[in-house]
């Protein structure tokens, strides 16, 4: 694919600090593209098609604590690089919506703010993601990471990347309230309801801005 102009399909992409309810608002939008019979792709990153999870194991696993900065960040880089061209590019070709679990937005805000790498350094490893497929819309879901995590019933053991702590997690938080103000296609969706309010919330988005 030769640029955004031969893409046939809408792709949308879900972000938020752990906790802020993506898993949930993903399988509650399944659930209505499913009863609408909209054809659609749901994917995630890290991961989304067979190397990418792998990258993905070794990127969460609670046990590599001695992962540098630069490597996560790389790491992230080389399993999107993948995952772009296995999932994301032929369903787009193909014509259909592409739902993704966290995408560029959240290399800029975790390894770009949150680590000090610098938003500048990470999307120059994500060229190939952020001049060639960018998405249409990316949906923000905006609570607080220590709100999140109280919600959540704190952070999983098992997650490299939940362990970081609520500083870091506020830092992750400001970065992407920053590109929140930079980019127009990033839209926040506040989490205050229930998650059915959420839901509907973000089903009017969807279709204010064509996606649906």
């Amino acid at each position: 694919m030769r640029g955004k102009e031969m893409v046939k399909g809408k792709f949308i992409t879900f972000e938020g600090c752990e906790g802020s309810g993506k898993s949930t608002q993903l399988r509650l939008l399944s659930e209505y593209l499913d009863k609408h019979n909209i054809p659609y792709v749901l994917t995630r990153e890290p991961g989304g098609s067979a190397i990418a999870e792998k990258i993905r194991e070794i990127i969460l696993d609670g046990k590599n604590t001695e992962m540098c900065d630069g490597c996560e960040a790389l790491l992230y880089a080389a399993a999107r690089m993948q995952h772009l061209k296995d999932t994301v590019a032929p369903a787009l070709e193909s014509g259909k919506l592409v739902v993704c679990d966290r995408y560029v937005d959240s290399s800029l805000a975790y390894q770009g703010e949150a680590r000090g790498l610098g938003m500048e350094y990470v999307g120059a490893i994500n060229a190939l993601a952020l001049e060639k497929y960018r998405p249409d819309l990316t949906v923000f879901l905006d609570i607080p990471p220590d709100k999140a995590f109280r919600r959540k019933h704190g952070a999983d053991k098992n997650d490299r990347m939940e362990m970081q702590g609520m500083e870091f997690h506020m830092r992750v938080y400001g970065g992407y309230k920053k590109l929140l103000a930079k980019y127009p296609r990033i839209c926040a969706v506040e989490c205050n309801g229930t998650k059915f309010q959420t839901h509907e919330n973000i089903i009017a988005l969807l279709k204010d801005k064509g996606i649906i």
